[in-house]
């Protein structure tokens, strides 16, 4: 989905048009990715980073419009005090919040992310969590993550496609996905599930 991969067979589609057949400046404009891996050894400051994410609209020469999405996700990331903080002396989760204020301020339709809460504390994860709902049921967008925490998806996802050794194992709504019967062979090992307060919850351990 990402044309970081070549595909052997088939064809994807993004809004009716073959992805193949995109310029890339335009599919930047309706795709933002997120890797799992980000290394970036320059001496940049958070907005100089984010700032990366409006090179599709204005190839580099900010406007107010530009400077206006930059700002708002740093805040919505919670990084206003630290804008101009070069980023080579940031924690692991505070340059993992940089690069996700990244993809925000790309404001693409469809957002992918590949395991976003790596370093992340567990209240900046909730927060991420919720961020990501937000702009699904306000804003419209489709946003597909990779995830190996498992109660994450179960509090979150809509959809989950469950994988294994490669391949789709089971796709469906969530609440289809998070059973015993599932969740056992899938990990092979017991998962016992619990309900909380309308939420199903994954016990392993």
């Amino acid at each position: 989905m990402s044309r970081l991969i070549q595909t052997e067979t088939g064809h994807i589609y993004l809004e009716g048009k073959d992805l193949k057949s995109f310029k890339s400046r335009d599919l930047a404009q309706q795709l933002s990715i997120l890797k799992q891996m980000n290394h970036l050894n320059m001496n940049i400051t958070i907005f100089e980073l984010v700032a990366f994410a409006r090179f599709p609209y204005s190839k580099g020469n900010l406007t107010p419009t530009d400077k206006e999405k930059i700002n708002l996700s740093i805040a919505q990331l919670g990084l206003t005090e630290l804008a101009e903080e070069n980023i080579q002396n940031l924690s692991g989760g505070q340059l993992q919040r940089a690069y996700i204020a990244m993809i925000l301020a790309q404001d693409t339709d469809y957002i992918l992310l590949d395991e976003p809460l790596n370093n992340l504390d567990m209240n900046f994860a909730v927060q991420m969590m919720q961020l990501l709902t937000k702009l699904v049921t306000e804003f419209g967008k489709t946003v597909i993550i990779v995830l190996h925490d498992i109660n994450f998806a179960a509090s979150f996802a809509d959809e989950i496609v469950a994988m294994k050794s490669g391949k789709i194992f089971a796709h469906d709504q969530t609440d289809q996905i998070i059973h015993e019967h599932i969740l056992n062979p899938l990990y092979e090992m017991s998962v016992r599930i619990k309900e909380i307060e309308g939420k199903k919850f994954c016990l392993y351990f």
